[in-house]
């Protein structure tokens, strides 16, 4: 037999901390009966897995404008990088001639 009181699951949260800034992402969910019926569990499983893909998409839009904003603000020195050296010497020590 379900009881009547609800338990409180809380909310489910993701957060971001930076060097410049932070965010917090943060969906309610709702109560779940400390008994509770199949029912009950699919539907409380079904808004969780509902909430985590709004919050994966909350995230992702974040963290996309967030590297565009790092793009337009990174030192114009860090822009000349060759990628492709870099990509030759990944993991070994380089030692540059000044000659």
């Amino acid at each position: 037999m379900a009881s009547t009181d609800s338990q409180s699951t809380g909310p489910l949260t993701a957060s971001y901390a930076s060097p410049t800034g932070s965010e917090v992402f943060e969906h309610k969910l709702p109560s779940l009966p400390p008994q509770f019926s199949a029912e009950q569990k699919t539907s409380y499983l079904s808004a969780l897995r509902s909430s985590v893909v709004k919050l994966q998409e909350e995230v992702n839009t974040f963290l996309t404008a967030k590297m565009e904003e790092d793009k337009t603000t990174a030192p114009q020195a860090a822009a000349k990088v060759d990628d492709k050296k870099e990509e030759e010497n990944y993991g070994e020590e380089v030692v540059e001639d000044d000659a």
